[in-house]
């Protein structure tokens, strides 16, 4: 386990040893693909990668409407690609989060919305603390209605300028989206103290709100 986190750990050097302990003592967790919850009907799904997908599951699980988040894999060339080969940046693959929700609660251009106000869309290959391909920002459409919303949403961004820098974010038609492990599931609520402690170090919340202002994840 300790080799799994260690690209993360090592982007948080102010924290680097007590996070080190705290993940070894998690090591006894099975590594094991999450079993995949079956699609209620009537619902819909959207898929973004937003760095950390720990954090990108915390953040859409606030949101009204939205009915399940899973953490996984998108974008990459591997088949049922492992922790260990997407973090080691050799698979193509994003680290995201497929979120299925209750289009009569919340649209789908209300989730873009939401989206772009919990990340650094200006950051290529990036997010806070975070760097490699696995942390690039990027929409993952599940189909052409979704693309153009998508498109749309990111001209207008554009074209408000909230920021002097461009917007790097990708908008794409997902591909195949693979499950991540099963102790990367819902580890925001398994593990809140390691959690609030690697997302406060990595500086997520404070680079937010140098973005987005009052904005910030809402």
């Amino acid at each position: 386990m300790k080799q799994v986190f260690s690209n993360r750990l090592l982007s948080i050097a102010a924290v680097a040893t007590l996070a080190v302990s705290a993940f070894i003592a998690f090591s006894t967790t099975a590594q094991t693909p999450a079993t995949k919850v079956a699609t209620p009907a009537n619902s819909a799904k959207a898929i973004f990668a937003g760095g950390c997908f720990w954090c990108v599951e915390s953040d859409f699980d606030k949101v009204p409407g939205v009915i399940s988040t899973t953490s996984g894999y998108i974008g990459g060339t591997t088949a049922n690609p492992t922790y260990e080969q997407v973090s080691a940046k050799g698979t193509g693959h994003a680290e995201a989060v497929e979120i299925v929700y209750d289009p009569q609660k919340v649209t789908y251009d209300r989730l873009v919305e939401y989206f772009w106000h919990t990340i650094d869309p200006t950051t290529k290959d990036q997010q806070f603390c975070d760097r490699g391909t696995p942390y690039r920002t990027a929409i993952f459409a599940q189909d052409t209605e979704q693309l153009k919303v998508a498109q749309a949403s990111k001209a207008a961004l554009e074209k408000s300028k909230p920021f002097k820098e461009p917007v790097v974010t990708e908008v794409v038609l997902g591909t195949k989206f693979y499950p991540a492990e099963d102790y990367h599931q819902d580890y925001y609520l398994k593990n809140p103290v390691r959690y609030k402690y690697y997302r406060t170090g990595c500086g997520r919340d404070a680079r937010l709100k140098e973005l987005w202002g009052d904005k910030a994840g809402k």
